[in-house]
């Protein structure tokens, strides 16, 4: 594991020294980070919010939010991307301090369970839509990964406030 490592921080090394001598390139890649966070995560929770809402309304204002919900998918994955490509480019400009960090990979663990968690709501809302609007225990099912996206959004963040303490930590 530590020759994987040393090899992930040579590579990254050119990128590390760019980004670690430029203020402009650290407010950027933390700007896309955070932006990229407070857009998906936002239009997601309150995606998942309306879901809680909506879970034992009439079958005309389900059928209003699955349409919603379907038009949500796009931004969420595109402010996803751009977390994504962000924190590839965090991860390099200190690959020393993370790559070994259980706090990292905590992180990672639940962005994989997130994007899991989105996939099956994805598919529980097709389902609905193939239903007609499915049946209580249908949407009782989406209301459960609804408040499953919730959880994971706000544990992500949590933890994503842990790390840049491990830098500060490693750098005294």
């Amino acid at each position: 594991m530590l020759d994987l490592l040393t090899r992930a921080e040579a590579f990254a090394q050119p990128w590390a020294d760019a980004y670690n001598n430029s203020s402009a390139l650290q407010v950027g890649v933390t700007f896309a980070h955070i932006g990229g966070i407070v857009v998906a995560g936002g239009l997601a929770l309150a995606a998942d919010r309306a879901t809680l809402r909506v879970a034992r309304a009439p079958a005309l204002i389900r059928g209003h939010h699955l349409d919603e919900l379907g038009a949500g998918h796009r931004p969420v994955l595109i402010g996803l991307t751009v977390i994504f490509l962000s924190g590839v480019l965090l991860l390099g400009a200190d690959v020393a301090t993370y790559g070994p960090s259980w706090v990292f990979w905590s992180k990672m663990a639940l962005v994989v369970a997130l994007l899991a968690n989105g996939a099956l709501l994805t598919r529980a809302e097709r389902r609905l839509r193939v239903a007609g609007h499915g049946s209580d225990h249908d949407w009782s099912a989406l209301r459960r990964l609804a408040l499953t996206s919730i959880t994971l959004w706000l544990s992500i963040v949590f933890v994503g406030t842990i790390l840049p303490t491990l830098s500060n930590v490693s750098s005294r």
